[in-house]
């Protein structure tokens, strides 16, 4: 069965969709967490030009989720991190992260996150950002945007305003992508009252639970990012390239909690970019 856009307004269907991403999330957890914080684990390099470290954890989480997906899912699409893509036959691919912060999974840090997204023709329609360790696990799509940790569930709410001068952003490395890509970066971060690094996907979380206001990325791929983008427009936030166009393929990426911020914070990405003539 091919699935179209009013098929995905079946609530039996989201209900359904819904238990099976919270499966893959709940199997991740139980792949991920005896690995980690663990005196033995190692990681491989995958880029050997600098660091991209993988570890056992990253590729036993996604085989557990394409388990459940050859289970539950079969004519569904897969796009992987660890293992690529899978092609479909439904209209519909899960895109999974099976850690995202590797970097930050490998030094004992809580901010690394399964990131599980299910999308159509058009991009994400749910997301779930998951934190093991912790036990945060936040979700959005089909009318549900809600966290649900050690204090319980609560729903997700981006901040519905906001000044630039009072923002605060989050990138994961200081050196955000290229040079050029670095001085739209410069531009929006010497215009808000505070710049945090190294959150990874957990930043994304924050934004959407109303804690922050900016996240700013380059050179991201498609399983960084898909999920976010369903968690944070969910919870009424706003998620672009630094063209105003669509992200879920990846690349350069604004997300922000409200429209007036997103449009200050593009405006001065613009800037920077068109200041080193690199604005395609």
């Amino acid at each position: 069965m091919t699935y179209s856009a009013s098929d995905l307004e079946n609530t039996v269907l989201q209900g359904e969709l819904w238990s099976v991403a919270e499966q893959l999330a709940d199997a991740a957890r139980a792949a991920i967490l005896p690995h980690f914080r663990t005196s033995g684990l190692s990681a491989d390099n995958k880029d050997a030009a600098g660091f991209d470290p993988v570890t056992v954890a990253d590729r036993a989480a996604e085989q557990a989720m394409r388990a459940l997906l050859a289970q539950y899912r079969p004519d569904d699409g897969i796009l992987g991190e660890e293992f690529g893509a899978q092609a479909g036959s439904s209209g519909l691919t899960w895109v999974l992260d099976p850690i995202d912060g590797t970097r930050g999974f490998i030094s004992g840090t809580p901010t690394w996150g399964v990131l599980i997204s299910l999308n159509d023709a058009n991009g994400p329609r749910l997301g779930i950002i998951d934190q093991p360790y912790i036990g945060e696990r936040f979700c959005g799509g089909f009318g549900r945007a809600e966290v649900i940790g050690p204090q319980g569930a609560a729903p997700l709410k981006a901040r519905a305003s906001g000044d630039l001068a009072q923002a605060t952003l989050f990138t994961t490395f200081p050196e955000v992508g290229s040079t050029v890509e670095r001085a739209g970066f410069t531009e929006v971060a010497s215009s808000v009252r505070l710049t945090r690094y190294g959150c990874d996907c957990y930043a994304y979380g924050l934004l959407a639970a109303g804690q922050i206001d900016l996240v700013i990325e380059a050179g991201l791929n498609a399983y960084d990012i898909a999920a976010p983008i369903a968690v944070i427009e969910a919870a009424g936030g706003i998620v672009t390239d630094w063209q105003g166009g669509k992200a879920h393929e990846g690349g350069r990426v604004l997300a922000a909690a409200n429209s007036a911020l997103h449009a200050a914070a593009l405006a001065l990405l613009q800037k920077g970019l068109n200041q080193t003539g690199a604005s395609g």
